[in-house]
């Protein structure tokens, strides 16, 4: 009670200024420091004010992202723009729609009319028809990748109920999308965003006018297969002995109509058979060696986040982090329900955010909301017993 109210007259600055505090009002408390620590640990203004967002230990790669699969079988998706076109005096925007693939890191770029749903569907079905059938699309939750998920369950819903129609329906393309506002989840392809917008950015300062929607389309697959001709790894490109760097070309250039690769066992002779087809599977096979080799031991090592944390509770009092408003202004919230990840770890929960208006009579008003979040954009302030 004395570290209280000590700390209460200092307006919560600090451990240190605390303990003048007491000390200066005549008490000697034996081991002060620790003392001090506990109470400013647990106190709730002073999380309020100071304490960093909480975060999880990360998690480990998807199977997606380390079992090789053909191109363009799981794949991220994400929205870039806008840019501006001519056609005659109108100026129109336009935008970039980029698909990833998450094993062989190729990418396919389609341009949008604008951003609505039937736009991306038809992008979509372009990209489909081009790399052939997807299994998995992962992205953010943007409102035409929402608006097209729930027109593609609704579709399928009105399939014949048959046994064969049923499993074709439940086999056809899932979205799997983020947790609102957690774009580090998404890095696979923010990054590759980032990449053709800077080979977009070099070509098109060679053409300073506006251009009409042809030649913004041909810039995009030019930039498409600048990007595809990357190598996925740079250990070897200063060693003239090293064999030539991996690309995603290599695979892109020898897709077949299978999925699965044909039995048998292909060996370097075949690179001189008279049969293409084993030639082709030869060459796809080193490139999956040479894959597990060169660029699957890279992307294996944790960057940051490597210690497991406490895992959210329902029953957390939180504090949302909004970029766009300053701290004091942050809304409470709720923790209502944990996701649990296959190793144990909570790195998303739905939270129940109120208005927090204040209303005539002092008391806060408003709607509560039911909201997803990862535990990135929360502040702990009360830990549930």
């Amino acid at each position: 009670m004395i570290i209280a109210h000590c700390h209460e007259n200092v307006r919560h600055q600090g451990k240190c200024m605390t303990i003048n505090e007491v000390r200066s009002n005549g008490y000697w408390i034996p081991g002060i420091n620790r003392a001090v620590a506990a109470h400013l640990h647990q106190c709730v203004t002073c999380r309020k004010l100071r304490r960093v967002t909480e975060e999880q230990r990360m998690a480990d790669l998807p199977s997606e992202r380390v079992d090789p699969s053909p191109p363009f079988t799981y794949c991220g998706m994400d929205c870039f723009g806008p840019f501006l076109t001519k056609h005659g005096r109108k100026v129109q925007k336009r935008y970039g729609l980029l698909f990833t693939c998450l094993c062989c890191r190729a990418i396919h770029i389609e341009m949008l009319d604008d951003m609505s749903t039937d736009a991306f569907i038809n992008g979509l079905r372009c990209f489909i028809a081009i790399r052939g059938a997807v299994r998995q699309l992962k992205s953010d939750q943007g409102s035409n990748f929402v608006g097209a998920k729930n027109e593609l369950n609704e579709a399928l819903k009105q399939v014949d109920t048959n046994r064969l129609t049923t499993f074709l329906a439940d086999r056809q393309c899932d979205f799997s999308m983020n947790a609102p506002h957690s774009s580090h989840v998404g890095g696979v392809w923010e990054r590759q965003i980032r990449t053709v917008k800077n080979v977009l950015r070099s070509t098109l300062s060679l053409s300073p006018g506006r251009l009409d929607d042809s030649s913004l389309r041909t810039f995009f697959y030019e930039a498409m297969a600048i990007v595809n001709s990357r190598p996925l790894t740079v250990d070897n490109l200063s060693d003239p002995k090293s064999p030539e760097p991996l690309t995603p070309n290599h695979l892109l250039t020898m897709k077949s109509i299978t999925a699965l690769p044909p039995p048998g066992r292909f060996i370097r002779e075949d690179m001189y058979a008279r049969k293409r087809w084993r030639h082709v599977q030869y060459l796809s096979e080193q490139f999956w060696s040479r894959w597990r080799k060169e660029y699957l031991f890279n992307i294996a090592t944790r960057q940051r986040w490597h210690t497991p944390r406490r895992n959210l509770k329902v029953g957390d009092i939180v504090m949302e982090k909004a970029d766009d408003l300053p701290r004091n202004e942050w809304k409470l919230a709720k923790v209502i329900e944990t996701v649990t990840d296959t190793d144990g770890l909570v790195r998303k929960v739905k939270i129940r955010v109120g208005d927090q208006k204040m209303g005539k009579e002092g008391h806060r008003s408003g709607k509560p909301s039911i909201v997803e979040r990862p535990v990135q954009k929360l502040i702990l302030l009360l830990e549930t017993v």
